[in-house]
């Protein structure tokens, strides 16, 4: 299923994937669009990701960073392809707050035949929160449906 555009509220005409039931139904919504930077993907921090101590949980920094691997790489990707998390890396270096507009930005390193390579860091209403790394590898949608 190809990316679905968000119709209404803060990030109204961004792109979401609806077919991902965690990332978009329990981690998120997390959303993605191209400005003059570049890729971005961004969320507004919840109570709900939130730890004991009141910032953001690094579980959940770490999906919206998996996520952002994705919406980074999203020109990579065609739509007779998936794209699998094979190899994920990160280091903490500060942790979101509750409302706070929560964003990443990066690069494709390299995009191969089947692998692609991406880094970027995960900002929180500005404060680099997380730096990330990840390698995506492109499948066949087939594999997708023969997996259920």
């Amino acid at each position: 299923m190809p990316p679905s555009i968000i119709k209404s509220g803060e990030f109204e005409g961004w792109y979401t994937f609806e077919d991902e039931p965690f990332e978009h139904e329990l981690a998120g919504p997390f959303a993605y669009t191209k400005d003059e930077k570049g890729p971005v993907c961004a969320f507004r921090a919840e109570h709900k990701h939130m730890n004991g101590a009141g910032v953001m949980h690094g579980g959940a920094l770490m999906t919206f960073a998996d996520f952002a691997l994705f919406g980074i790489a999203q020109e990579h990707l065609t739509e007779d392809t998936y794209g699998l998390t094979v190899a994920f890396t990160s280091e903490f270096l500060d942790g979101p707050r509750e409302g706070e507009y929560v964003e990443a930005r990066g690069d494709v390193l390299r995009a191969g035949g089947s692998l692609i390579f991406v880094r970027g860091i995960v900002t929180s209403d500005g404060r680099p929160c997380l730096n990330f790394s990840g390698t995506i590898k492109k499948s066949r949608k087939a594999m997708k449906a023969a997996s259920k």
